[in-house]
């Protein structure tokens, strides 16, 4: 992972807008459960880079796109991320010194709550409880998350 700081904005917006962009892209209905959770790792990438000042709003203001995008509650995803973001900023300078699988686990574990956050917020709503279907996109976010950070961290290099 890159060490330093990203501060080419076109940059942070073209990550987040692509990372939006890729959850909303059809997929086959086979494939859509699998579908990891770019926005949530797109952010994470970034509060682990120490995007102090934007890491929080860029978590909140990307989690009410996908509300809107996918007609959700609003609020729902922003919550979530915002949760998730803080956490990751807390923990930032000892999940970098993590090794690339270490920070899968640590990763694993901050979309597993992201999902619960997202599952309790669904639950109080009085929306149905889904299966477990609903839970593949920790499991594949996670797995994606080395190929992901090799990619950021060579955009960010060059940018």
């Amino acid at each position: 992972m890159a060490r330093r700081p990203v501060r080419n904005w076109p940059v942070l917006v073209l990550l987040l807008a692509v990372s939006l962009a890729a959850t909303v892209v059809p997929l086959p209905d086979w494939l859509e459960p699998l579908r990891p959770n770019f926005v949530a790792l797109t952010v994470l990438w970034l509060c682990l880079l120490s995007i102090r000042t934007t890491g929080l709003l860029m978590a909140w203001g990307s989690g009410l796109a996908i509300d809107a995008l996918h007609g959700m509650l609003l609020g729902q995803n922003a919550l979530a991320l915002v949760v998730i973001a803080y956490i990751a900023l807390k923990m930032r300078l000892r999940i970098r010194a993590f090794p690339i699988l270490h920070q899968s686990a640590v990763i694993f574990g901050l979309l597993l709550l992201n999902e619960f956050i997202l599952f309790w917020i669904d639950g109080i709503a009085g929306f149905p409880v889904t299966t477990w279907a609903r839970w593949l996109p920790v499991l594949t976010g996670a797995a994606c998350w080395p190929l992901m950070t090799g990619l950021y961290s060579r955009l960010a290099i060059r940018a």
